[in-house]
């Protein structure tokens, strides 16, 4: 059954985009009921904005874990684990009944997805060429994001309701929840690791290896080695750079569906606003994969990074357009929505068409998920300051007022505190990131000249030694 292929499409690959989908689905949960929770809980813009980082901080410490532990294990292991982490937690924190509770448990949801994220995108690099891998990361990007739009506006729409006298968004949370461990069960009985399907490498290597595996000391010398190794790649280290800035914008977004509410949107409206928006991103990460792909044929050894800089440009006038020119009002609405789609459309191409794919072209095969490990690592670990930083830039320079709001009509007041603070996390970071893009042309194309040596050698090395012995 492992083997099987639905519609010509191998259910792998199926399963592994079906991971992707809860997994946005998770990412979109929360932010979307922000209101509800700060309700519940009492709390403002500042303590929202800590949740986002505690699960961020954790999700980057714990990064480099899925890197060691793909070494060692095959990759739909390392996702069912990681899948079990982030289903409890999001459960546990739909029965929470104290802020604190909220937050231990967003930490441990954090630490699920620092497993699964890099062992999904190195499961796709590894699935598709080197021409066609910005296309590939573009489809996991779109499909993923259905979940994102989906877990989204299920929640949004959710938190409006009681069902059984429970509040909804605590039964979203639960839903969410159960169908992420059911994702996972199915990922860890029917998922095929594409390694397995390269049996001149994978299966030597593992057989050479096997005969060390008892001694945990070789184990963490190889694991060390990959992070070394890693690390001294320049190309990773401008990529990181960059996202270190990049990211901060896209954190900061949780918190449109809290200002949609707040200018007045009821839940339906506010929650067709960001399904806009994630729908604009969406294709817009299939559409940025596409470009970046015809870009590299053209232009082998700057195609893709030309593409991103356009990408993280136009993210300056379109942060400036929604949050400060057009009206913070209900009749704004198709504005909102035609400018989202827009944005979201052009703005999101650097991951899947540049990011991703060269980070699998700069080191070896094997060190793939060490590789988006450790950019998950750094990148998610700056970016997870930016939501607390957008609350406290709109409570303490901004003027916003928690006791102010109300859940009927919107606070138009604290609507402009809070678009202010995200402007001023979305527009300067958006143009950093496009500067930072600028020494990939210089390092990019040795960088992946070493990494093809590499793996000639490694190959080199593994034969001998398997006819050797």
């Amino acid at each position: 059954m492992k083997g099987w292929k639905i519609w010509g499409v191998p259910l792998s690959i199926m399963l592994i985009n079906m991971a992707a989908i809860m997994e946005r689905a998770d990412e979109n949960l929360l932010p979307s009921v922000y209101k509800e929770v700060s309700q519940a809980f009492k709390v403002g813009p500042a303590d929202l904005g800590n949740l986002t980082f505690v699960r961020n901080f954790v999700q980057g410490l714990a990064s480099p874990l899925a890197g060691i532990l793909v070494l060692h294990y095959d990759r739909p292991k390392v996702l069912a684990m990681g899948t079990i982490f982030w289903a409890i937690s999001t459960a546990a924190v739909g029965v929470s009944t104290e802020f604190i509770q909220v937050a231990f448990w967003r930490g441990i949801n954090g630490f699920g997805l620092a497993i699964v994220i890099p062992a999904l995108q190195s499961f796709i690099a590894d699935s598709y060429r080197e021409g066609v891998r910005g296309t590939g990361f573009g489809m996991l990007s779109l499909i993923g994001s259905l979940g994102g739009i989906g877990g989204g506006v299920v929640a949004t729409v959710m938190a409006g309701h009681d069902y059984w006298g429970v509040p909804g968004w605590r039964v979203a949370f639960i839903l969410m929840s159960t169908l992420s461990l059911l994702i996972g069960v199915l990922v860890f009985l029917f998922v095929v690791d594409p390694r397995s399907f390269a049996p001149s490498k994978s299966s030597d290597r593992n057989a050479l290896i096997g005969k060390g595996k008892g001694s945990p000391t070789s184990l963490w010398r190889e694991s060390w080695i990959a992070m070394k190794s890693v690390t001294k790649v320049k190309t990773f280290q401008v990529i990181v750079l960059q996202g270190l800035v990049g990211s901060l914008p896209w954190t900061a977004m949780v918190f449109f569906t809290m200002w949609f509410e707040l200018i007045g949107f009821d839940h339906n409206a506010s929650a067709a606003l960001l399904s806009v928006f994630a729908l604009g991103s969406s294709s817009g990460g299939l559409l940025g994969g596409l470009i970046a792909d015809k870009m590299a044929r053209i232009y082998p050894h700057s195609g893709r990074i030309i593409s991103a800089q356009f990408s993280a440009f136009m993210g300056i006038p379109f942060s400036w357009f929604l949050l400060v020119v057009i009206p913070q009002s209900v009749n704004s609405w198709l504005t909102y929505a035609i400018t989202l789609l827009l944005m979201g459309l052009l703005i999101s191409w650097c991951g899947s068409g540049t990011n991703a794919p060269m980070f699998a072209e700069v080191v070896p095969e094997k060190h793939r998920t060490m590789i988006y490990a450790f950019d998950r690592a750094f990148e998610v670990s700056f970016s997870s300051f930016a939501a607390p930083l957008v609350g406290i830039l709109s409570e303490k320079i901004y003027g916003y007022d928690p006791k102010s709001v109300r859940l009927d009509s919107g606070s138009s007041q604290e609507a402009f505190a809070l678009s202010r603070g995200l402007f001023a996390m979305m527009a300067v970071p958006f143009g950093l990131c496009c500067l930072f893009y600028t020494p990939l042309h210089f390092t990019f194309k040795k960088d992946r000249e070493n990494a093809k040596l590499d793996s000639l050698r490694d190959d080199d090395a593994l034969t001998s030694a398997y006819v050797k012995d």
